[in-house]
């Protein structure tokens, strides 16, 4: 398969960022590829058009697979497997954060809470070093618990509050721009 300058640019930049997040990059291309082109490939028309390994398209379509990025599909008079991609932008991104605050954040603060049992329970921890420990739980389990509210929304109030942006925060009496009109005002 040919794939256009456009189509290699985007699969070789998405496979940069993925090493970026932490994704290895032919994981990474091997999505890009499967999303723009929008139906299903076989694993060896895929290890060809991006030239690598079908070992390492193997190894990565599990991972893809495991993430619920990409799915495993048939073909008509063709007795491969086929794989496409989520071409759902919301469904991809909720799938890649529900993947990422599993891998990450979960174990943090189940690591958080145990740092912060032993520190109470240890006479020769100093309590300043306490508080950081609980501050950054604290913090982390507050983020944590947006994310969940924020992940049970609506689809339509997600994509109207991503709409709205900083108009968001005006809806606040904390948000920035408040502080400093009242701050000009008490000036005048």
């Amino acid at each position: 398969m040919d794939i256009s300058p456009v189509m290699q640019a985007y699969i070789l930049h998405w496979g940069e960022m993925g090493t970026c997040w932490g994704v290895n990059r032919t994981v990474a291309q091997i999505h890009a590829l499967l999303y723009l082109v929008g139906r299903p490939l076989p694993a060896d028309e895929i290890a060809a058009t991006l030239k690598v390994a079908r070992s390492n398209v193997s190894t990565s379509i599990r991972e893809l697979q495991a993430q619920k990025l990409i799915n495993r599909t048939h073909v008509l008079g063709d007795r491969r497997d086929h794989f496409e991609a989520e071409t759902d932008l919301w469904t991809m991104m909720a799938r890649i954060l529900d993947e990422r605050k599993k891998r990450e954040i979960d174990p943090t603060l189940t690591m958080l809470r145990k740092c912060l049992l032993d520190a109470r329970n240890d006479p020769v921890v100093d309590e300043e070093i306490v508080g950081r420990i609980k501050t950054m739980h604290d913090f982390l389990e507050s983020a944590d618990d947006w994310y969940d509210d924020v992940r049970d929304l609506p689809r339509s109030t997600l994509e109207t509050l991503m709409k709205m942006g900083g108009k968001v925060a005006r809806l606040t009496t904390h948000s920035k721009k408040s502080k400093k009109k009242k701050t000009r005002l008490e000036r005048i």
